[in-house]
């Protein structure tokens, strides 16, 4: 049996779904496309892959980054963000080093964040070029 797959719903757990849906879309820009049949919020471009926050009771959010979101001038988007409240997190590590925000690999740049729901995001550049996945 062959699996088609026309879209994909990254779900975060939230602990107040209202206050994360004006994180998104006050400060990220992402449109409010709804509410789910069990009260989730929905979020998302159209046609492009969907932000479903799901409100939990126990409080418990990934410890490693949830979600990134791929950008094309991430100097720009940094800025941007920080114009509307975004606060970037810095580090200063071995393995990993921020400059104005912003980590540097050979592959891409980075640089983290996090919502009202304490969940790790990112923004990212590619600089090689569109990564391509086979499964």
């Amino acid at each position: 049996m062959h699996l088609t797959m026309n879209s994909a719903i990254t779900i975060l757990p939230v602990d107040d779904a209202e206050r994360a849906r004006r994180f998104y879309t006050e400060k990220l820009g992402l449109p409010h496309r709804g509410v789910t049949d069990d009260g989730n919020e929905l979020l998302g471009i159209d046609g492009g892959p969907l932000l479903e926050l799901m409100t939990v009771s126990d409080g418990k959010h990934s410890e490693h980054t949830a979600l990134s979101f791929e950008v094309t001038d991430i100097e720009a988007t940094v800025r941007d963000m920080e114009a509307r409240g975004v606060r970037f997190q810095d580090y200063n590590l071995p393995t990993l080093k921020t400059e104005n925000h912003i980590c540097t690999t050979d592959s891409e740049k980075c640089a983290w964040f996090m919502d009202t729901e304490h969940n790790i995001l990112c923004v990212h550049e590619n600089l090689g070029g569109r990564l391509e996945y086979q499964l």
